[in-house]
């Protein structure tokens, strides 16, 4: 009896050190908002609030923020932090541009329900996927270009492999968990680690045109993995070289980033295509 005593008490310890370890890994990766701050029509943009449904059944919510004379689609896939009333300036920013934009929230973010995981991450995005589909008679090949910021990054790439599309765009993105946290938490093993959200092994997959874009002096996700992306990634590709630390890094600090962008959508979108 005292055996067994000593094995179930080693046993509860064990549980518990494994769901604490799984408690840190997930508050580690994702940081979820609730609270709505803006607008798209804060921005002067119309735009289409968009309820849908994610494979298993989880309620996401998007804005859906058309042009005129769209010649395509931007998905925007957002980090890990906020929610989608602290991204409206990318969508008008793009939407210069004459392009349509959908954002939406990850599960447990924004007003989307679920709490986030990585396989439901991945189903939240071709969930937004299919909402910009049925927006054209095209549904085969759509023209849409993938837009990752941080670990949206990540679900961009695999989303690239679930669905077609015209070009992806990564910006200050990390190379995998495992090496991100071989950078964050050196003594912690990496057999440990659940989440993979492994970018660099699914760039030699995708066979689109690819922009990866980081900062040398990014604070939290090293140059060397934005670096790494783009070395698995296939031609064509494009490196842009962004200024300033991880969360203020992006095509108003990396002067040649904007430009590209602007001569990707010309390129991704020509007009024979609209």
């Amino acid at each position: 009896m005292i055996i067994l005593r000593k094995i179930g008490s080693i046993a509860a310890v064990l549980a518990g050190a494994w769901l604490c370890l799984r408690w840190f890994e997930w508050k580690s990766l994702y940081y979820p908002d609730r609270k709505m701050d803006e607008l798209p029509s804060d921005a002067g943009l119309e735009y289409e609030e968009v309820w849908f449904v994610a494979e298993d059944g989880t309620r996401l919510h998007g804005w859906w923020i058309p042009h005129p004379e769209a010649r395509g689609t931007v998905i925007h896939l957002h980090g890990n932090a906020g929610n989608i009333s602290s991204r409206i300036w990318i969508a008008a920013d793009l939407n210069r541009l004459k392009l349509n934009v959908f954002l939406f929230d990850w599960r447990g973010y924004g007003l989307s329900r679920g709490l986030p995981r990585e396989k439901g991450l991945y189903r939240d995005a071709r969930a937004a996927y299919e909402v910009v589909r049925a927006k054209y008679d095209d549904a085969e090949n759509p023209p849409v270009i993938l837009h990752g910021q941080s670990l949206g990054g990540a679900v961009a790439a695999q989303l690239a492999l679930d669905k077609p599309c015209r070009g992806l765009i990564i910006e200050s993105s990390f190379s995998s968990v495992p090496d991100m946290a071989r950078v964050m938490y050196p003594a912690l093993p990496a057999v440990l680690i659940r989440s993979r959200f492994d970018t660099a092994s699914k760039m030699p997959k995708l066979k689109i045109p690819v922009i990866v874009a980081h900062s040398r002096t990014d604070d939290l996700v090293p140059y060397e993995q934005g670096r790494k992306i783009f070395e698995a990634a296939n031609e064509p590709k494009t490196f842009c070289e962004l200024s300033g630390g991880h969360n203020e890094a992006g095509w108003h600090t990396g002067g040649e980033y904007w430009s590209v962008i602007e001569k990707f959508a010309a390129a991704v979108f020509p007009p024979e295509n609209r």
